[in-house]
């Protein structure tokens, strides 16, 4: 499933838990996201495609988040230790450009 067009999210932090996958926190800043969103995570070492396999509010598992919320995203196809603070999460149907 595509992500909102307009989603954007700021990754605060980062956490890599074995068996479970990547997980990045921080607020929505625009848009909504939903459990199986396909969402493009954008930084200066990564640029990839991955799938919102859970998405947790308060560390409860909702279906759907909205701009304003502090959430967690659980990333599937996403083993990335090139992750980190700062990288943008996106709408798969975003344009974008990376100027470091």
């Amino acid at each position: 499933m595509t992500a909102d067009p307009t989603f954007r999210m700021t990754a605060q932090e980062i956490l890599f838990i074995k068996g479970r996958g990547t997980v990045v926190i921080g607020r929505i800043e625009s848009g909504t996201i939903a459990v199986g969103d396909e969402v493009q995570v954008r930084g200066t070492n990564i640029h990839k495609t991955a799938v919102a396999a859970a998405v947790e509010i308060d560390r409860k598992p909702v279906e759907r988040a909205h701009a304003g919320d502090n959430v967690g995203v659980r990333l599937n196809d996403l083993d990335e230790e090139n992750l980190q603070p700062g990288d943008l999460l996106t709408g798969s149907d975003l344009q974008f450009s990376w100027k470091p």
